[in-house]
C-alpha cells in the first residue's frame, strides 16, 4: 500500500511537530524515519497510524485520502510500539488472537491464522506462556506476530528494538526485514540508530525540528549528504570550510584550511567563488607508509598525530591539521602502533570530499 503525505503540519499551541512534510512511502518499501529526539518522526508514524489529526495538509493510504478524523481502524495498518504493550493475563496465543477476536475473524479461521504467525515468527512453542515468562527478543516476536496476523496493509513501527541488547538488535533487523519483505508489507520505521537505518532500509528520511532535511536510499544519504546535519547525524565525519576556486570537467579544485582539495562531489549549481561546507568521512582516509606515494589524482593532507583508539580490526586516530584543527580517521587492520607527535601523510579521494551548501 503506497503511503503519500502532502503538506502534512502538525502544531501543539505553539509548537510545530511537522512542518510541510510531503513524501511518498512505495507499495512494499521499508522507509525509515530518522533524526534526534524531539524531531518529529514518531509525530509522523502516529499521525499515519490515526494516533495524532494533523493541523494542516493531507495524508492518502492507498491512493485513498485520510480525514483528519479518520479512526485507526479505518486505515488498514498496524503499529509495533516500543514497549510491546501485550496483555500480562493472556497468553501468546491469546495475545496475537486479540485483533482478530476484536474484527470478528471465525474461530477456525483465527487459529488458522494465529499458528501460522507464530510458526513464521518462530515461537509456536511458546503459545501458552505469558509475557512475563518471555526473555525482551521473544516478547518482541509476539507483538510482530499480533500485528501480522491481522494482514495489515501498513506496518509502523516505533523503534521496536531500543528495550534489546546489541546483539539481539542485530538478529532482529534481519527478521524485520525478511518479514516485510515475504510479506510484501509496506513497512514504516522510527529510529534514531543509524545503523538500524542504513542496514535495513530501501529508503530513508532524516528529519530535523518537523523538516525533512533529506530522502534517498542508505547509500544516497550516507555518501552524499546534502546539508552538515545530514552528514554529522548519518555517521561520523570531519567538517570543514571552504571556497570553490575552479571548476574544470566535473571537478571543482576548493580552497580549504586543509590546502588545496580536489572534489568530484560538488552541490547543485556550483560556481567559482561559491562558498561550500566539506564533509570528509573518517574511513575514506588512506595513511601513506613507508616510501609508497600517493596515486596520481589523489589529496594530500599532512597532519600530525594526536592519539590513537585501538580496537582490534580497526584503529581510530585523531590527528592535527596545519591550522591545529582535530581530525579523525581510520586504518583497517592496523599492524604497529603509531606515537603521539609523529607527522603523517594521509591521501583522500576526489570523490569522497563531499561538498555542501553551507
Amino acid at each position: 500500500m503506497q503511503i503519500r503525505a502532502e503538506h502534512l503540519t502538525k502544531r501543539y499551541g505553539e509548537t510545530t511537530a511537522l512542518d510541510d512534510v510531503s513524501l511518498t512511502v512505495e507499495d512494499g518499501e521499508l522507509f525509515f524515519l530518522l533524526g534526534p529526539s524531539g524531531c518529529g518522526k514518531t509525530t509522523l508514524l502516529r499521525t499515519i497510524a490515526g494516533f495524532e489529526a494533523p493541523t494542516g495538509g493531507e495524508l492518502f493510504l492507498g491512493g485513498v485520502p485520510m480525514g483528519a478524523h479518520t479512526p485507526p481502524a479505518q486505515r488498514d495498518t498496524a503499529m509495533v510500539f516500543q514497549g510491546y504493550a501485550l496483555w500480562p493475563h493472556l497468553t501468546v496465543r491469546q495475545n496475537v488472537a486479540f485483533g482478530l477476536e476484536m474484527k470478528g475473524v471465525p474461530r477456525e479461521e483465527r487459529e488458522r491464522r494465529v499458528t501460522q504467525a507464530l510458526q513464521e515468527l518462530q515461537i509456536l512453542e511458546l503459545a501458552q506462556r505469558k509475557p512475563n515468562q518471555l526473555s525482551g527478543g521473544q516478547q518482541q516476536r509476539v507483538a510482530l506476530a499480533r500485528t501480522l496476523v491481522i494482514h495489515p496493509g501498513v506496518l509502523l513501527l516505533d523503534e521496536p528494538l531500543a528495550n534489546l541488547d546489541a546483539k539481539l538488535r542485530r538478529d532482529m533487523r534481519l527478521e524485520i526485514r525478511r518479514i516485510c519483505k515475504e510479506n510484501r508489507l509496506t513497512g514504516v520505521y522510527v529510529t534514531h540508530d543509524r545503523a538500524e537505518a542504513l542496514s535495513m532500509a530501501d529508503r530513508l528520511a532524516v528529519l530535523r525540528n518537523g523538516r525533512l532535511e533529506q530522502v534517498g536510499t542508505p547509500r544516497e544519504v550516507y555518501r552524499r549528504p546534502r546539508t552538515p546535519f545530514v552528514a554529522e547525524f548519518i555517521g561520523e565525519t570531519n567538517l570543514r570550510k571552504g571556497t570553490i576556486k575552479a571548476l574544470e570537467g566535473d571537478s571543482a579544485l576548493l580552497e580549504t584550511p586543509l590546502g588545496l582539495l580536489r572534489s568530484r562531489c560538488l552541490p547543485p549549481d556550483p560556481r567559482p567563488g561559491m562558498e561550500v561546507a566539506l564533509s570528509l568521512r573518517p574511513e575514506a582516509f588512506r595513511l601513506l607508509e613507508g616510501e609508497n606515494p600517493p596515486p596520481d589524482g589523489e589529496n594530500r593532507i599532512s597532519v600530525t598525530l594526536a592519539m590513537s583508539e585501538y580496537l582490534g580490526e580497526i584503529c581510530q586516530y585523531e590527528a592535527r591539521d596545519a591550522a591545529g584543527e582535530p581530525l579523525r580517521f581510520d586504518h583497517l587492520n592496523p599492524r604497529e602502533e603509531l606515537p603521539s607527535g609523529r607527522p603523517l601523510l594521509l591521501c583522500l579521494s576526489p570523490q569522497d570530499v563531499v561538498c555542501m551548501n553551507p
